[in-house]
């Protein structure tokens, strides 16, 4: 089993204003940079509007501190917009293949760059038998296996979309996966779910960084 959620390709969430939007996005970057998910100006943030648009983090900006200048309108369909973070094919891609996506998160937490390049020949860390699984979609049990891909990072980020998008393809219950040495990608069907899959993994990621070390 993948990090499961029952319905995670499912009908377009309802469209919100731009203002609704930024007020998730500024609210989730402070929220993730009191947990210091997000440093210096690390990760990037979206969330989309309809069908066809989203807004994102602009490049090199704090996001404990974004205001409404720092997010930009991308249409899913067409090349990302200028002044955007490099990394927004990552965001743009699972938009236009999930259209029950609402909100992606991409963290760049001690855990998350840290375990994934541990365990980056593995392709993923197995999470089992932790109570907070069941923060991850509609999982229902702590007896499941959840299983977090890991991507090798690659500066050739259309690339490493396309390897990402074909990989998830096979795996449409996915709420998140890591870049190795990088951070987190996790997505909902609703920011407040993007938000809570994110704080799940990279709590369970640090279960597993643990559990690493007292087996030493």
């Amino acid at each position: 089993m993948i990090i499961s959620a029952a319905s995670p390709v499912a009908a377009s969430p309802a469209s919100i204003t731009l203002a609704e939007a930024a007020r998730e996005l500024v609210e989730a970057g402070r929220f993730l940079s009191l947990r210091d998910a997000v440093p210096a100006t690390s990760g990037n943030l979206s969330r989309r509007l309809d069908a066809r648009t989203a807004v994102i983090t602009r490049s090199g900006v704090d996001k404990g501190e974004l205001t409404d200048a720092d997010l930009l309108v991308a249409n899913i369909h067409e090349p990302p917009p200028a002044g955007s973070s490099a990394e927004t094919p990552l965001h743009l891609h699972l938009y236009r293949e999930r259209p029950g996506v609402a909100a992606v998160l991409h963290t760049h937490s001690i855990v998350s760059a840290l375990l994934s390049s541990l365990r980056e020949a593995e392709g993923e860390i197995p999470l089992r038998g932790f109570e907070l699984l069941k923060a991850l979609g509609d999982t229902r049990t702590h007896e499941t296996t959840v299983l977090v891909p890991i991507f090798p990072n690659d500066q050739d980020v259309p690339r490493l979309a396309a390897r990402v998008s074909a990989a998830l393809a096979r795996r449409p219950e996915a709420v998140g996966y890591l870049i190795a040495g990088h951070g987190l990608y996790a997505w909902g069907r609703s920011m407040r779910e993007a938000r809570r899959h994110t704080v799940a993994l990279e709590h369970l990621l640090t279960y597993e960084l643990e559990k690493m070390r007292l087996r030493r």
